[in-house]
């Protein structure tokens, strides 16, 4: 009988812990070719889903989130298609445009070191709805976001990527960006087993 409660209480812990995690952290594939150089389909990250509970995304940001029916239009992917996997551009209110292989925010052009080539489009300048943010792929000249015309609601967004752990070459922390230019102080660094399209 003592061995029976034993086990019983053992699974009910590890039920717990489960469940505990399963509500804080969430694993999702890496699919698509949006976030190269820094993200290749098939890596494998760890997504904080409380890293926006008591403050919004940050611009610089790597976040997961679910695509909004706009997106699946113009990007072309069918409904149940994986969350998406982008960098944080825009905060509500900005004013977001892309010229001569620049994208500005509010008129400063950002400095974007971890960008696989310069953006080979043009965009005119668009302000960011309050409870929306606006979003690029790191791989700028294949990658279905914000410049093609959509944005990320805020209830959208699943969380903020934290710990890249496949291939274990690449184990770390997620690095997200801080742009000095825009008088940003410090670099906000946090952390999903589904795909997300790239």
């Amino acid at each position: 009988m003592k061995i029976f409660r034993e086990v019983v209480i053992t699974v009910a812990i590890a039920l717990a812990v489960f469940f505990a995690l399963r509500l804080t952290v969430q694993s999702y594939d890496v699919y698509g070719p949006s976030m190269e150089p820094n993200f290749y389909q098939g890596y494998l990250v760890m997504v904080s889903k409380l890293a926006y509970h008591s403050s919004g995304p940050q611009q610089g940001d790597v976040i997961v989130f679910n695509p909004p029916p706009a997106a699946l239009g113009v990007c072309n992917v069918p409904p149940s298609h994986p969350p998406f996997i982008k960098r944080v551009i825009g905060l509500p209110g900005d004013i977001v445009e892309v010229k001569d292989g620049e994208v500005c925010i509010n008129g400063t052009a950002l400095n974007e070191p971890y960008i696989m080539a310069l953006p080979g489009y043009v965009m005119p300048a668009v302000t960011v709805p309050q409870g929306e943010y606006f979003v690029l792929g790191d791989n700028r000249n294949n990658s279905c976001d914000s410049h093609v015309g959509w944005l990320v609601p805020r209830a959208n967004i699943i969380g903020k990527a934290w710990l890249l752990y496949w291939p274990p070459s690449k184990l770390g922390l997620v690095k997200h960006y801080t742009y000095l230019e825009l008088g940003q102080v410090s670099e906000q660094m946090l952390v999903l087993d589904n795909p997300v399209e790239a």
